[in-house]
């Protein structure tokens, strides 16, 4: 394998070139660079790394002769240019340089290719003094009388040269956002470097990515957005920021289409296309696409709240919800829209909200209206019925890679979502949202008609077909209508035939799995269901429930034919089949037809002789609820006369 040279990697600028460049393309270029000469000597631990060093000395000593030379060119009349903070260990011998007095107090940087000088700016009389940086380590340049001498430190934070006489280093320790977070050499009690702002409490794992976010706060923010009036550091954060108002997302992903501002976005969301979720919490193994969900995610185990504010002292754990939290305090002005009324407290979501109403982003076929092409292109898949994403492990298809995501947990038998009343787990965030309102009690969702309370707003829309007669779900065998795909489904298994639950006790199988947990507290004799007005107890919800309804007078729902009225539209459905004679429900065995589907069970006991009612007090079964309803009537006939016998 042919051996790579760092000359083969390097990229290389003259000073002109390098003055054309903005300061976000300069900050590029050292991070890629870094990250090079990193990888490279990686490689060299690995293969022979005498041969890197080498090649490295050969390189710098070719272009340290031209440094120093134009050095003196190029730093009259000029302050300051960037600083790298990697340098490789060599020795170098060049000859020394006039430089002119400066009035600023700081070392003067001069940038070539990728290297980069500091000079300082009062040197001692008969002294001059330089320190030439590249990546990794810094070396200190000293002349006096024509002597040359090296030094060489290993990386860490910038320095700076505090003696005439000596090339001294220290600690910038003036100005504390220099410093890293921990004592334990800028690293974090994981041992990773971890430096931490000490003016906004962000953190780092690098050193360079850390000096960069220091610039935010410490230089003057001259970019102002011309829309908002919003200042940036640098021009590139500008044009990232005007964005938001043009709306312009120049990154597209090749796979699905979407569109975003940032380049670092298009590269998270890409993962969710390829799998790859690099960041994992060292507690409980969860893999993240990005770097701040998994922080966010870590809060969750430390109970971290970092954002605090500070007029009620509220914690918080991400920047968003401190941030709305904020205009509570501050009664930040509000948005509101002209065109539908609907109010925002972030001007950004409010400029996204106004592209409903422009017209850009139009479904074609149905006319619904949406905030971008992204969502308009989703969208028109429902239309097309296309599924692009495919499942692995079983096949089945979704129309985004979020979908695929979610339906991997029925696999993978992940349950992410714990309700904090009772611990119950839950694969779907909506599931665990719906829950929580048993506990709560809150039903947020009504009835416009009837004034009925739901806890999701999907039960509010099947519920309010009850009254417009909308039955969408249509069964293919035998036509019939449903209100809800849950009661095809339930429909469908009496064409099937199959009745997958089966109890162990007894061997009766059940089609329905409410049906068999119903069976189950008949062994048990549990009875959770109770009725609050007369305290009957009840093992099925739907028992429970159908009892409840024979408390209230209320009966809404009438006979068009002879005004006979109902509590529930399932009861006045089947008394309607008297006035028209259907019977759709055939006895299997016998052919003979029925008003409900309850009729001709209760019929079929008669063919296969089950008895499912069981009488407590003397074991008799019966197969009829009325028969058994009536025994139980002449044990309370005896236990009665048998009082009435004791008092008398």
């Amino acid at each position: 394998m042919e051996s790579v040279t760092l000359e083969d990697v390097a990229v290389n600028f003259t000073l002109e070139e390098w003055t054309m460049l903005n300061a976000s393309q300069k900050e590029l270029y050292k991070d890629v660079m870094q990250d090079t000469l990193r990888n490279l000597s990686y490689i060299g631990n690995k293969w022979e790394h005498q041969n890197i060093e080498n090649e490295y000395e050969t390189l710098w000593r070719k272009l340290s002769s031209q440094l120093l030379e134009r050095l003196c060119e190029y730093t009259e009349g000029h302050q300051r240019a960037e600083i790298f903070n990697w340098t490789p260990e060599c020795a170098v011998s060049q000859k020394s340089c006039p430089v002119p007095p400066y009035e600023s107090p700081v070392y003067e940087e001069v940038v070539i290719g990728h290297l980069s000088v500091n000079v300082s700016p009062h040197p001692h009389p008969g002294h001059k003094l330089y320190a030439i940086q590249e990546y990794g380590k810094e070396l200190y340049k000293h002349k006096e009388s024509g002597n040359t001498s090296i030094s060489s430190t290993p990386f860490q934070k910038q320095k700076t040269i505090r003696t005439e006489e000596k090339p001294e280093t220290s600690h910038c320790k003036e100005d504390s956002r220099c410093l890293p977070s921990s004592q334990n050499d800028g690293k974090s009690s994981s041992g990773e470097p971890h430096y931490e702002c000490k003016q906004c409490g962000k953190a780092f794992t690098s050193s360079s990515s850390f000096r960069r976010h220091e610039e935010y706060h410490s230089r003057e923010k001259s970019y102002v957005c011309k829309q908002c009036g919003k200042a940036f550091p640098f021009p590139s954060s500008l044009q990232i920021h005007e964005r938001i108002h043009t709306g312009e997302k120049p990154y597209m992903c090749k796979q699905c289409g979407k569109t975003f501002a940032r380049s670092s976005s298009l590269l998270t969301h890409e993962r969710i296309h390829t799998g790859e979720k690099p960041y994992v919490c060292k507690q409980c193994g969860k893999a993240f696409t990005d770097r701040s969900s998994l922080r966010f995610h870590e809060m969750m185990h430390s109970g971290e709240k970092p954002y605090k504010c500070t007029k009620c002292s509220k914690a918080f754990a991400s920047s968003g919800a401190f941030r709305k939290h904020e205009r509570t305090h501050t009664g930040e002005q509000l948005f509101v829209c002209l065109q539908c009324e609907k109010v925002f407290s972030c001007e950004s979501a409010f400029r996204t909200h106004k592209i409903i109403h422009s017209g850009e982003c139009v479904c074609k076929q149905c006319g619904k209206a949406f905030t971008s092409h992204s969502s308009v292109k989703y969208h028109e898949l429902m239309h097309s019925g296309e599924k692009p994403y495919v499942c692995k492990q079983c096949g089945k298809t979704f129309r985004s890679p979020k979908q695929v995501q979610i339906h991997k947990r029925t696999h993978t038998g992940e349950k992410p979502y714990v309700c904090k009343e009772c611990g119950k787990a839950f694969t779907f965030l909506g599931s665990l949202q719906y829950h929580e309102l048993i506990h709560t009690g809150e039903k947020p969702y009504l009835c416009k008609q009837c004034g009925k309370a739901f806890r999701s707003s999907r039960q509010v829309q099947i519920h309010e077909r009850t009254h417009t007669g909308e039955k969408p779900y249509v069964c293919k065998q035998c036509g019939k209508a449903f209100f809800s795909l849950y009661h095809l489904r339930r429909h469908e298994v009496i064409h099937s035939g199959s009745n997958p639950y089966v109890c162990k006790q007894c061997g009766k199988a059940f089609s329905w799995f409410s049906t068999f947990h119903s069976h189950k507290q008949t062994h048990t004799g549990e009875k959770p269901y109770l009725c609050k007005q007369c305290g009957k107890a009840f093992c099925s919800r739907i028992s429970w429930r159908r009892h409840e309804k024979a408390h209230t007078t209320v009966k809404p729902y009438a006979c068009v034919q002879c005004g006979k009225a109902f509590r529930s539209p399932s009861y006045l459905k089947i008394h309607e089949r008297i006035h028209t004679g259907e019977k759709p429900f055939i006895c299997s065995q016998c052919g003979k037809p029925f008003r409900s589907f309850r009729y001709v069970k209760s019929h079929e006991r008669s063919h296969t002789g089950e008895k499912p009612f069981v009488c407590s007090e003397c074991g008799k079964a019966f197969s009829y609820y009325s028969s058994f309803h009536r025994h139980r009537r002449t044990h309370q006939a005896v236990t009665l006369n048998a009082e009435l016998e004791e008092t008398s």
